[in-house]
């Protein structure tokens, strides 16, 4: 007899637990809603930048856009860098070269610790002469990737 009580009682149980199942509140549906749309979104973005993204290495550009300044003696000379590419280089390495009469008279480099595709840094070389006298080349020599 007690195996007979038993099977009734799941059989019960069993009748409990889908009538619970059926019943779903409007605030259950409508947040089980909101959390499909905002799966399908991240789902929707991470695929859309998978698709999009440039499978390229770094390419790394050096520019002068503005004046050389004078301050104390010192002349400022201010320089942008760019990495174009698709994937993110580190340790970029830029490096100044003053030349008069074709030779190096003053240098300096400066490193840039990291620089993501699209992403562009700022920075200036401060030289004791004035660059306007010679040759002055500012350039990219070197990146790691992460």
């Amino acid at each position: 007899m007690t195996d007979s009580n038993t099977e009734s009682k799941a059989e019960s149980n069993a009748e409990n637990n889908s009538e619970q199942r059926e019943k779903r509140t409007p605030a259950e549906w409508i947040t089980f809603t909101i959390a499909c749309f905002i799966l399908a979104a991240i789902i929707g973005l991470v695929l859309y930048n998978w698709r999009t993204k440039k499978q390229e290495p770094p390419i790394i550009s050096v520019t002068r856009n503005e004046p050389i300044r004078e301050v104390q003696g010192q002349f400022y000379v201010p320089f942008a860098v760019t990495n174009t590419g698709g994937e993110t280089a580190e340790s970029v390495q830029i490096v100044a070269e003053l030349r008069v009469n074709g030779e190096i008279v003053e240098s300096g480099d400066q490193q840039i610790d990291f620089l993501s595709s699209g992403e562009m840094e700022e920075g200036a070389f401060i030289f004791s002469r004035n660059p306007s006298q010679g040759e002055l080349s500012v350039r990219s020599s070197s990146y790691k990737l992460p």
